[in-house]
């Protein structure tokens, strides 16, 4: 049968609307203004440094790093994983911030002041706020802290430690394994610059408020005043606000450091420096995270490419009571670059050819992709930034046809 000229005419314009609508393009990144990008030198290589990186904390892109997936001792770095366990433990509501813990023969004679290793001070069988057992592990980096936690949350510390690998998986910490919740050597017991640097990144992300501890200068139990061994907390100006020192003979030395100024982020992380010395040890470590830093801030800057469910693009819709759907991101995309670069961002969007109705609000519907160098620097879900519901029967009808045509 032939169809009138008048309807074919209506028919290829539809479908040419229609094809035009199944590829949205995503609307471009907010304008910056134009600057030359001027070459980045290297990052400056952290002196002694077994394993080291630089990472953008929105993106989770490493800037640069060496040996970052080598398995290395991580030492009392390891109270970061038992810290972010004891907050996913409490957010899950089976222990509770106010809860006494004791401070059990273990905890005392495996972590206490009569061991080599670092303590709180916290009296044998005494109960102590949770909160306060937390204080102890993050300032005074207390042996002693690690295991009464370990204990209270699981039981005891082996069972505690299969807790630490499973949070160490859903984080994404592929070459990670924990046997104890302090961070001592022992056999089996390793992680990775780039497992700790993802640890550090999700503990400032999932628990902000747990990782304030950790900027805390320092801290009194009972007569016992000790200060925070991250001495780049007193860096004036350096954003510097956590995370944890670590060492033992065969760990070296080693530090996983953040710093915020503006709405920039980075984590950075040293491992395994070898010194006589504790106090060049010390030394090595921090000058190493610092210069990792300012290398950062100096040479990247950060854009909001996209806000919270706001319009990216618009993506044809079949059989709905609207012929579109508009597609977002859950949360605000901001991204770190290299300066002078911004303009050279490319969004990429990944959608399915067809959308049929029902939508829902926030249903995932595709990726979007942020390109430096044909390289994706970022990644973000594509929501449906409002629902779609069902259409009548006749419109349901219609698109059937035009379905069908174009599938023709």
């Amino acid at each position: 049968m032939r169809l009138p000229r008048i309807l074919l005419a209506a028919l290829g314009a539809g479908l040419v609307a229609a094809a035009a609508a199944q590829t949205p393009t995503p609307t471009p990144a907010p304008p910056a203004p134009v600057a030359q990008a001027m070459p980045v030198p290297p990052a400056p290589v952290p002196t002694g440094a077994k394993a080291w990186l630089l990472m953008d904390y929105d993106t989770g892109q490493i800037l640069a790093g060496e040996n970052i997936d080598a398995r290395m001792e991580p030492a009392s770095i390891t109270k970061v994983m038992t810290s972010y366990v004891a907050a996913a433990e409490a957010r899950a509501g089976k222990i509770k911030p106010d809860d006494l813990v004791t401070i059990s023969e273990r905890a005392w004679r495996e972590g206490g002041a009569g061991t080599d290793g670092s303590y709180s001070g916290f009296e044998l069988n005494s109960r102590v706020k949770l909160t306060d057992v937390e204080k102890g592990m993050s300032v005074q980096s207390g042996n002693d802290a690690a295991i009464a936690i370990a204990e209270h949350v699981a039981g005891s510390e082996e069972a505690f430690a299969s807790l630490m690998n499973s949070y160490a998986q859903r984080i994404g910490m592929t070459n990670s394994h924990f046997v104890n919740a302090h961070g001592l050597s022992a056999e089996n017991h390793y992680s990775s610059a780039r497992d700790l640097a993802l640890l550090g990144r999700a503990m400032i992300r999932d628990f902000p408020e747990t990782y304030a501890y950790n900027s805390i200068k320092e801290l009194t139990v009972g007569a016992i005043t000790q200060h925070n061994r991250n001495n780049l907390l007193w860096r004036e100006g350096s954003g510097i606000d956590g995370i944890k020192t670590g060492h033992t003979d065969k760990a070296g030395y080693c530090l996983l450091a953040s710093a915020k100024r503006g709405d920039q982020r980075f984590v950075s992380i040293v491992m395994g420096i070898e010194s006589k010395s504790q106090s060049e040890g010390f030394r090595l470590r921090e000058t190493g995270n610092l210069n990792l830093l300012e290398w950062g801030f100096r040479f990247f800057e950060s854009h909001t490419l996209y806000g919270a469910n706001t319009k990216i693009a618009a993506h044809k819709v079949w059989k709905g009571a609207l012929d579109e759907v508009v597609l977002g991101v859950a949360e605000p995309l901001t991204i770190s670059v290299q300066r002078g670069r911004y303009a050279e961002l490319k969004p990429v969007m990944e959608v399915p050819k067809t959308l049929v109705a029902p939508i829902a609000k926030g249903q995932v519907i595709g990726k979007l992709r942020i390109t430096l160098d044909g390289k994706d620097i970022a990644s973000r879900p594509l929501i449906a930034v409002n629902a779609v519901e069902e259409g009548g029967f006749f419109k349901r009808l219609w698109d059937e046809f035009w379905m069908w045509w174009e599938s023709e």
